[in-house]
């Protein structure tokens, strides 16, 4: 049965993630050093156990960082924020394009 979230099991184990997420080991360590919400709970050996809403947050920094050009600390502070859409986000992207193009019209007809 498949939860809510698309994801099949109750925990993954790190090369799972890895492999769901299209990221190295490397990464997902060093985010979660960075950002206090992702935080995969241990296995009795010490092995990271992601839930499917761990996966789905690292899915979101991921967009954050690798295709929206935020920094760890930004992802860090939007991810703590609550804000989970984002229609923020795109409207902010819209908004700086007008304010670009609207730049753009001014540089020229200074020029003229």
């Amino acid at each position: 049965m498949a939860l809510a979230t698309g994801y099949q099991k109750r925990f993954y184990r790190m090369g799972e993630v890895c492999e769901l997420t299209d990221l190295e080991s490397h990464v997902l360590r060093y985010w979660e050093a960075e950002i206090p919400q992702l935080s995969p709970t241990k296995s009795r050996g010490g092995q990271r156990l992601y839930r499917p809403e761990d996966i789905e947050l690292i899915q979101r920094i991921k967009e954050l960082v690798q295709e929206r050009g935020f920094t760890i600390a930004g992802a860090r502070r939007h991810v703590a924020s609550g804000v989970r859409s984002t229609d923020l986000l795109d409207a902010v992207d819209e908004a700086r394009l007008e304010v670009e193009a609207i730049l753009t019209m001014m540089e020229a007809n200074e020029t003229l």
